[in-house]
């Protein structure tokens, strides 16, 4: 009987060994491979996945880099509308281009016909307001601008887009002034003239912007160079955001920020 006895316990013993081992084994097989999540790349010839597209009062929060925008050399001073007057002086400050003082004072209307008695004073006037337009624009890199035209497209079911030709790569804004001709060009327009918003709700936009109706755009802008000329230059900034509005009524449209390199 005692023989028995040890014999059976061995048995249990052996079997509850064996299955502890079964279970914590390192080389256990774990879940069946097709149950785990894989990434399966694009088809060729599919186009990339994008963020979803800003509709009307939305905006895409991520696209815009952290921290204060700065321009061409950590320039943070914003300008906003500026005039012709303006972006000559913000393009002679850029370029570190001298400006004719002299010779703007003396081509202005108001010393150029007057009487001589009244000339000197005229001068004094003019001369003060010009350098008080010049150190207006220190430090400034960042503008924020006021276009009477978005040119916006008919909506592209193909690729999911209205494009906005207003800030199309080959798009410039002029300034003329103090005879200089200054060009501002938009160095990202290639992806900032494209705002892509799903089918589903294109219909409303369409419905928002009625035939006939303009779009007024609303866009920040941040220098990023600057060319010289030899009666005046080029300007390049990116557009950081843009907002469109109905012209008629004054509806806004989108608030869109782009993407940034």
């Amino acid at each position: 009987m005692r023989t028995l006895l040890i014999a059976t316990a061995t048995v249990l013993l052996v079997a509850a060994c064996g299955g502890k081992d079964d279970a914590g084994s390192a080389g256990a097989p774990g879940p069946a491979a097709e149950s785990l999540p894989t990434t399966v790349p694009p088809a060729a010839g599919t186009p990339p996945a994008t963020a979803a597209p800003v509709d009307a009062g939305q905006t895409t929060a991520a696209a815009t880099p952290a921290g204060p925008v700065t321009g061409l050399g950590g320039r943070t001073g914003e300008l906003v509308n500026p005039d012709n007057n303006a972006m000559v002086f913000l393009y002679h400050d850029l370029a570190g281009i001298t400006p004719r003082i002299d010779r703007w004072v003396e081509e202005d209307t108001r010393v150029k016909f007057a009487p001589a008695i009244d000339k000197p004073a005229l001068r004094d006037t003019v001369r003060a307001e010009l350098e008080a337009g010049m150190a207006a624009v220190k430090g400034a890199g960042v503008i924020r601008l006021s276009l009477n035209s978005a040119n916006l497209s008919d909506y592209d079911p193909t690729y999911g887009e209205f494009t906005v030709r207003a800030l199309a790569p080959s798009s410039v804004v002029t300034f003329d002034a103090l005879g200089q001709k200054v060009t501002l060009r938009f160095g990202n327009g290639r992806t900032a003239q494209i705002w892509r918003v799903p089918a589903a709700e294109a219909q409303a936009i369409r419905d928002k912007v009625a035939m006939g109706y303009n779009v007024d755009l609303d866009v920040l802008l941040v220098v990023k160079s600057v060319v010289p000329g030899p009666a005046g230059g080029t300007i390049t900034a990116d557009v950081i955001e843009y907002e469109m509005r109905e012209t008629r009524g004054g509806t806004t449209i989108a608030r869109v920020r782009v993407p940034q390199a």
